[in-house]
């Protein structure tokens, strides 16, 4: 596996974890201290903002899972990949995305460029 797809699987354990002790180390594994997340909707720094943000969205869509579609590709230190939010019970995917992702030299992520490429209707 290679560096770029071990930070993408981490970064997705992160956004699957729905415990909040396994959140809390999901997100310390795929995110350097200060690393962020920035998307349309957030922007966050740091750990406990980073999973505030995850565990916004699990409230918002109860059981669903991001999935990730398509290939990772990367170049020296960053990384870009599609994913898509799903309903396990329908095989619905109400919200999908791309991200663009920063690795520090431990391969942690410093920081997500996210962009919402399908969101639901209101």
């Amino acid at each position: 596996m290679s560096n770029y797809a071990a930070a993408v699987a981490r970064y997705f354990e992160a956004w699957n974890a729905t415990d909040a002790e396994a959140l809390a180390k999901a997100v310390a594994a795929a995110w350097s201290g200060d690393g962020t997340y920035t998307d349309p909707l957030a922007d966050a720094r740091g750990h406990e903002q980073i999973a505030a943000v995850i565990q916004a969205v699990h409230e918002q869509f109860p059981g669903f899972e991001f999935r990730q579609t398509g290939d990772v590709d990367g170049n020296h230190h960053i990384a870009r990949f599609r994913w898509e939010l799903v309903s396990p019970a329908d095989g619905s995917a109400p919200v999908a995305g791309s991200d663009v992702i920063t690795l520090a030299e431990d391969g942690r992520i410093v920081s997500v460029l996210g962009f919402l490429d399908r969101l639901p209707q209101a």
